[in-house]
């Protein structure tokens, strides 16, 4: 029988999931040395198809290169609202990113050289991809347990970043991580309390045994 957490330690790992939020307010400030490296730490203890851990994780300390990156993202948010349409304007209200104003700036890209690893890829090479989201979901919900905020900015054209961090041909940029201390955390998703979007109730995404159209 496999011994369950007690009820303290069961309630601590429940509340991060609940209060882990994709923030983008971020106050400055820095993260201590030894608090980075457990955040680290726990994403590369992250499952990964195979065990390959694809995940590479580049941290950015120039402030010219976080600069180039506020950029990058920039030109594909004005992108991203043209293709809104109508929705253009409610879309370039919102804040889509802290990389200025964040302690931490972290890229995470996939590993190059990724073919020769078909142990659970053969048929779904996209589970690089998973394998990589759940680290950076193990730092995600890791550094709410400290007590800092995380965002992840997807909002770039992956060759340019390619480009400006001198990436592998091979590789594959998936995020850019704001982190770092913030005022408070949102009560709720933001795009929800900005009304951009509402998080739909479980039972529309839970079948049994097959697909049900609802």
């Amino acid at each position: 029988m496999t011994e369950a957490y007690n009820d303290a330690d069961k309630q601590a790992v429940y509340r991060a999931i609940y209060e882990r939020r994709d923030m983008r307010h971020f106050c400055g400030g820095s993260v201590d040395k030894t608090v980075l490296a457990r955040l680290l730490g726990a994403a590369h203890a992250a499952p990964s198809v195979g065990l390959m851990q694809p995940w590479r994780f580049i941290r950015i300390s120039d402030e010219s290169l976080r600069e180039e990156l506020y950029s990058l993202v920039q030109s594909e948010r004005q992108a991203t609202a043209n293709a809104l349409g109508e929705r253009e304007s409610e879309f370039l209200a919102l804040k889509v990113e802290g990389i200025r104003d964040c302690a931490e700036l972290l890229v995470v890209t996939l590993m190059d050289k990724r073919e020769p690893h078909i142990f659970g890829r053969r048929t779904m090479p996209h589970m690089d991809i998973a394998s990589t989201a759940c680290a950076i979901q193990n730092l995600w919900l890791a550094a709410r347990a400290e007590g800092l905020g995380m965002g992840w900015v997807s909002l770039f054209e992956p060759d340019a970043l390619k480009d400006l961090l001198k990436l592998p041909e091979d590789s594959e940029p998936l995020a850019i991580l704001c982190l770092g201390p913030v005022n408070a955390f949102y009560d709720k998703p933001m795009l929800e309390q900005e009304h951009w979007a509402e998080r739909a109730p479980l039972e529309d995404f839970v079948m049994e045994n097959q697909w049900q159209t609802r």
